[in-house]
């Protein structure tokens, strides 16, 4: 059975299931979920995979993370020996470029003690193939990365895939989105119960929560307050309390009906920077707001990283000025995409100053 029809026979037997754990069940099920076997990043899957990453539209996007490190790494008081971790790595592009730009800060490297927290067989194979002789190791688990040195963590959409509760607003009060059947079998949104029976208007308004995004934010904070450093978060998603349904799916490129294909399309969500911000300063430490991909990226250097590339290759002039419109344009990923960053206690993060 696929695990659409595993899910509709689950559903039938048992009633409807929250949208978050819709969310779980079709990227992580161990026998089908997209991440556990198909994570859909060119060349892994099969043919030209079904999303495209900032670390895959250029070199710059990992380069300039690298230099971020280095900088806050300088910032820190250059400790003698601290994590270098990636979260949710993909195919290991980001840390690969990160590591051949950061080879100009000797004793940066000389410091480093580097780990990928990973969940998927297929990504990790890819990454370990990627970065042979880097001296990685991997964990399942932020809590496998050892404790006791300061810590500087990059997180590349990785809050988009972690799994939302949907709420709609109803005459009577709020009420959870879940995922049930047809009359006929199909896999269908439709809601909970409610005392007043409520439908809601047309046009009502959807409230996303996600209380795996704020677990992993406070898990985050709790490290850096604890043993120092920084989490840089690069995601896509919103900078101010806003209603709407943001579930989507990706298969080949193009979206599809997030219901239609589970466990063979990507499912991700808005990352709500607001609320996990706010668990982050909860949980103990300081968390900068965040800035548009485009403004941050420009302040780490990327106009100059960009001509430098140029100069050293006229000929992909063409190709370079399309690649960095795509990471900074407003009408690309220069405004949806945004940089946060959670940090210990009077820590002033690169590309945050105010």
């Amino acid at each position: 059975m696929s695990l659409k029809e595993r899910l509709k026979a689950e559903i039938a037997a048992g009633g409807p299931i929250p949208v978050a754990d819709y969310m779980v069940r079709c990227l992580h099920d161990a026998r089908d979920g997209y991440y556990a076997t198909r994570p859909g990043l060119p060349g892994l899957g099969g043919g030209d995979g079904d999303f495209v990453t900032a670390p895959m539209v250029s070199q710059m996007f990992g380069e300039l993370l690298g230099l971020w490190c280095v900088e806050s790494w300088t910032r820190l008081g250059k400790p003698e020996r601290f994590r270098l971790v990636e979260m949710g790595p993909g195919d290991g592009t980001l840390m690969s470029d990160l590591l051949r730009a950061v080879r100009l800060a000797p004793d940066f490297v000389a410091a480093v003690d580097l780990w990928l927290v990973e969940t998927s067989g297929p990504l990790k194979a890819a990454q370990e193939a990627k970065l042979a002789g880097s001296g990685a190791s991997w964990t399942e688990s932020l809590d496998g990365v050892p404790a006791g040195a300061p810590l500087l963590l990059l997180a590349n959409e990785l809050f988009d895939c972690l799994p939302a509760r949907q709420f709609v607003q109803t005459p009577g009060g709020w009420v959870e989105r879940l995922v049930g059947l047809t009359p006929d079998g199909e896999l269908t949104f439709g809601l909970a119960p409610s005392e007043h029976g409520a439908v809601p208007d047309e046009g009502a308004m959807i409230l996303e929560v996600s209380p795996a995004q704020d677990a992993l934010a406070a898990g985050l904070a709790e490290r850096v307050a604890r043993d120092g450093g920084a989490a840089l978060i690069v995601d896509y998603g919103r900078d101010k309390p806003e209603f709407g349904d943001t579930l989507q799916a990706l298969k080949g490129h193009e979206k599809v009906g997030a219901l239609d294909f589970p466990g063979e399309s990507d499912l991700t969500v808005h990352v709500d920077f607001p609320n996990l911000l706010t668990a982050a300063r909860e949980a103990g430490a300081e968390a900068s707001d965040p800035v548009p991909q485009g403004l941050f990226l420009g302040r780490l250097g990327i106009q100059h990283r960009a001509e430098a590339l140029i100069a050293a290759r006229p000929d992909r002039s063409m190709v370079i000025g399309r690649q960095l419109a795509r990471l900074v344009a407003p009408d690309q990923m220069g405004e949806l995409f945004k940089a946060a960053c959670i940090h210990q206690p009077g820590f002033e993060p690169p590309g945050f100053e105010s």
